[in-house]
């Protein structure tokens, strides 16, 4: 058996290999996909932020917990020395 190879057939799956990726990409714009994608990277740079934001905040309460327990301990240090 000999195998024909018909020239029009090529061109046809050469077409369709070419436009099958460019129609799914407007199925998935068309639907939002491309959308969510987006927001989802808008999303996750945005939780970064906080997330930053919550470790300056968590920093600056430590700084402050311990200026306070520094502060408490100079004051027993000079009420000690005062009762003495």
């Amino acid at each position: 058996m000999i195998c024909k190879i018909d020239l029009w057939n090529i061109g046809q799956l050469r077409l369709l290999r070419l436009a099958l990726p460019l129609f799914a990409a407007s199925l998935c714009g068309g639907c939002g996909l491309a959308g969510t994608a987006v927001a989802t990277g808008a999303g996750a740079a945005s939780e970064v932020q906080e997330a930053q934001q919550a470790k300056q905040t968590e920093d600056r309460v430590k700084q402050q917990l311990d200026a306070a327990q520094r502060a408490d301990a100079q004051q027993r240090t000079d009420a000690e020395s005062q009762g003495k």
